[in-house]
Formats: structure tokens, C-alpha cells, sequence
């Protein structure tokens, strides 16, 4: 039996970074409303794999916001683990091939990190600078599969983000499991399976009920 391929967003999913990420600080000086703010830095900011003055020129143009508000120096910020986080990947990992997908600019990504602190249960770690994809877009999740080299049917998308995680993947084809954090769920029509926390989330996520 083929082993099922998960794939897990990282920010707000796994952990949370300990200071705003570019995207944050970017959106918060956009006259722009949050949505389409983050909806340009999808496009235009989190699929760059390097970023050119061009490219902050583009983007500053986009969200209305002068280039001398684009942070002349940016880093990582390190990543706090959730509880439960590592418990749920060790258990997963022994029934599933189990990766990271995230939305992520190239000057933030730190896949060296993410490998101290997850390995050896995720095998690898798909940043959408690396991919060229940011999700919501159901490529992003094709990328990941064909890399795993696993079929869209067997893949599994974890992650806390409704429209990202959530409905990207069904667009593609994969099945979602959306961590609510007790939040409603902004379809109530829509059949996805929901866990409140990560020790909700079965070990055998193919088999994972509604909580």
C-alpha cells in the first residue's frame, strides 16, 4: 500500500515566528485592504526566488506604499514550535511521507532551521520562493506532489490559513484538514475534515474524523 504523502503549512500551523514576518509589515502601511494586500504579496513577493530593486519597485507600485517602506534588512525570525506539534509529526511520520508547504519570501525561508527542528519526521521542506508557486494556487500542491513523487488522490494538506490551506488544496484536488484553533469555519457547508489542536489530528491521517 502506497504510503500517503502530507504536506503541512508551516507559520501559524507548526509554530509561529517570534516577530512580523515582511509580508505583516508590508501590509500594515498598504492603504490596500488586507486581503488584497496579501493577495499581491502572493503573487508578487512570496514566488520570487531572489529580490531584485525591480522587483521591490513592482511590488511597492502594487500596494501603494513608497520603496523606502520595504525594510532594508530582513532576516528569519525564529520559529516557536506549537505544543503538540512534534508529537503529531513523529506519529505521522511513521505511516506517512510527511513535508513542509508554505507561503514564504526567499529572504525569510530558513529550510536549514526547519531541518533542526523537524527532522527526521519531515523529509523535506517545499517554500514557495524555492517552488515559484504560493498557495492558494492549486499548482503549488501539484508541485509537491509531482516532487514527492505521489499522486494528487494520496496527498493530505494540513495547515490553519482557510483560503490557503483549505480551499487552494480542494482546488487541487487534495484533501484538506484545516486547524481551527476553535475558530468557526468560514464555510460551514464546506465537507472538511477540522481539528481544534495538533493532538486532534490521528497519527493516520488518512483515517482522521471530524472533532
Amino acid at each position: 500500500m502506497t504510503k500517503p504523502l502530507v504536506s503541512i503549512d508551516v507559520g501559524g500551523t507548526l509554530g509561529h515566528a517570534e516577530g512580523p514576518s515582511l509580508a505583516e509589515i508590508l501590509g500594515r502601511q498598504s492603504p490596500l485592504g488586507a486581503a488584497e494586500a496579501r493577495r499581491i504579496m502572493r503573487q508578487m513577493l512570496h514566488t520570487q526566488p531572489s529580490l531584485s530593486p525591480a522587483i521591490v519597485a513592482d511590488l511597492c507600485a502594487a500596494l501603494r506604499i513608497p520603496e523606502s517602506a520595504f525594510p532594508p534588512a530582513i532576516q528569519a525570525q525564529p520559529l516557536k514550535l506549537v505544543p503538540g506539534a512534534v508529537t503529531a509529526l513523529r506519529a505521522m511520520s511513521q505511516h506517512a511521507t510527511v513535508v513542509t508547504l508554505s507561503n514564504v519570501t526567499c529572504a525569510e525561508a530558513d529550510t536549514d532551521r526547519l531541518r533542526q527542528l523537524l527532522g527526521p519526521w519531515v523529509t523535506d521542506h517545499f517554500p514557495s520562493c524555492r517552488i515559484g508557486h504560493a498557495k492558494p494556487d492549486p499548482d503549488a500542491f501539484r508541485f509537491v506532489a509531482s516532487a514527492c513523487h505521489a499522486s494528487i488522490e494520496d496527498m493530505i494538506h494540513i495547515g490553519d490559513d482557510w483560503a490557503c490551506d483549505v480551499i487552494g488544496a480542494r482546488a487541487a484536488g487534495v484533501t484538506a484538514i484545516w486547524l481551527s484553533r476553535r475558530r468557526p469555519a468560514p464555510d460551514p457547508n464546506c465537507s472538511t475534515t477540522t481539528a481544534c489542536s495538533w493532538p486532534a489530528i490521528s497519527p493516520k491521517p488518512a483515517s482522521t474524523s471530524p472533532t
